[in-house]
């Protein structure tokens, strides 16, 4: 029997993560080098990146705008959208989220940090953490990502001095540390002249670190499915009703966390009826076991009601379900979100009319002071909100599940994504807020 080598066992595996930063700090450049020096760039490419730096009367391909490719990010030299890449070294594959540096792209951060398993922050090590870096910093740890590489970039600038490095690295890591940030990473680099993104520098003798690179393809990335909290969204009821399979009747969908066995008792929310797994198809084949992640059928001894929005859990294993949620948001869009505000709630696959019931209160990333009851919260405001379902939703927190954990709000009358929300404490959580007209104005 062939034996599988760690290194094989690791190209197998796909890491998530997102960059963030201030403006100019070099995220674009940080990530067109690590595609360019990785050979992640196809030849074409680089040449339309060499023409278009040719035309801006660059000597040198501008390794940014691999990256940025909307025409408004190449006129104004910054990122606006978050743009995805997809690559992959022998070592392990990647999807990248580069996300935007100004202020009011924070809602895109957001975005392409909430699938992230590791966020890359970058800061101008002339510059040190300013108040941008706070902000990324927070958002990482309101999102529970697991690692964070502190990137402090355009090391040549400052004549590759460690005491320069070493200062930026200890009043991050100190700021981090108080947000609850399990992981910290810090590394020199300069994306211009490639010093530490793939290749180890020759101007940093006193590093011994590893480069972004080698740390990408080596953290490790958590696939221990045993103690996960199981979760189905179905999605879909599959009822072919043909000769061949008269009496079939699956739930379809992607299974959230952990793993499902055949001859499991579940229950089905929000209802509460348990049954058993009968089956489980997984690409038109039967498995005894499905896991994180994989798309699947699943069928149940019992013919009970299952329908689109419900929610299959082991039934030891069953989040309490709930009208009334209270959770740390980021709101969206540019419309304010106030108290009183009508809403629909999409929580997996299921989508209920929600009403904002109370606003406690406002983060202030700066220095993480509450701003308590502000009424509203506008576009990349950051606060806590509590939320009147009209119906029962299972929620986890989202400390213990970020698939299930999180929602979003939505406009009914446009269907406008209006807040990213995570069930639960955040790391700055505002002491309970009595409401003293805690049942006013509720119609369901």
């Amino acid at each position: 029997m062939s034996t599988i080598t760690t290194e094989q066992l690791a190209a197998t595996t796909l890491l998530r993560f997102a960059t963030a930063g201030s403006v100019d700090d070099g995220k674009s450049t940080l990530v067109g080098r690590l595609l360019h020096d990785s050979k992640s760039v196809l030849t074409d490419q680089l040449e339309a990146v060499e023409r278009a730096s040719a035309s801006r009367g660059q000597e040198a391909p501008d390794l940014a705008l691999l990256t940025d490719g909307l025409r408004a990010e190449r006129e104004q030299g910054i990122t606006i959208d978050v743009a995805y890449r997809y690559f992959a070294t022998p070592r392990r594959r990647f999807i990248l989220a580069d996300t935007p540096g100004h202020v009011q792209y924070t809602r895109n951060m957001v975005t392409g940090a909430s699938t992230a398993e590791l966020t890359v922050i970058l800061v101008d090590a002339r510059n040190g953490v300013v108040e941008q870096t706070r902000r990324h910093a927070a958002i990482a740890a309101l999102l529970r990502v697991p690692h964070v590489v502190l990137a402090v970039n355009k090391m040549d600038l400052v004549g590759y001095e460690e005491p320069v490095f070493a200062a930026t690295a200890e009043e991050f890591t100190a700021y981090a540390t108080e947000l609850g940030v399990p992981e910290v990473t810090a590394i020199p680099i300069s994306a211009l002249a490639g010093d530490n993104v793939v290749e180890p520098s020759a101007n940093m003798d006193w590093y011994g670190g590893p480069t972004v690179l080698e740390h990408l393809e080596t953290v490790p990335v958590s696939h221990d499915l045993a103690h996960c909290h199981a979760r189905l969204p179905v999605q879909y009821v599959i009822r072919p009703r043909t000769a061949e399979h008269p009496d079939y009747r699956g739930y379809a969908g992607q299974i959230a966390a952990g793993t499902f066995r055949v001859g499991e008792e579940v229950v089905v929310l929000p209802s509460g009826r348990t049954t058993r797994i009968s089956g489980i198809d997984l690409l038109g084949e039967p498995v005894d076991v499905a896991w994180t992640a994989q798309s699947v059928t699943l069928l149940l001894e019992d013919d009970i009601d299952v329908s689109r929005g419900d929610l299959i859990v082991p039934a030891k294993d069953a989040p309490a379900t709930t009208q009334d949620v209270e959770a740390t948001v980021c709101h969206v869009a540019d419309q304010a979100l106030t108290v009183g505000h009508r809403v629909l709630l999409k929580h997996g696959t299921r989508t209920v009319k929600a009403i904002v019931k109370d606003i406690p209160s406002r983060l202030t990333l700066d220095d993480l002071s509450l701003h308590p009851h502000p009424g509203r919260l506008a576009a990349n405001d950051i606060g806590r909100v509590k939320i009147r379902a009209a119906e029962p939703l299972p929620v986890d927190s989202y400390a213990d599940s970020r698939r299930t954990g999180s929602f979003i709000l939505i406009d009914p009358s446009d269907g406008t994504t209006l807040t990213a929300g995570m069930v639960g404490e955040s790391f700055a959580a505002p002491e309970p807020v009595k409401d003293a007209a805690e049942d006013d104005g509720w119609d369901f």
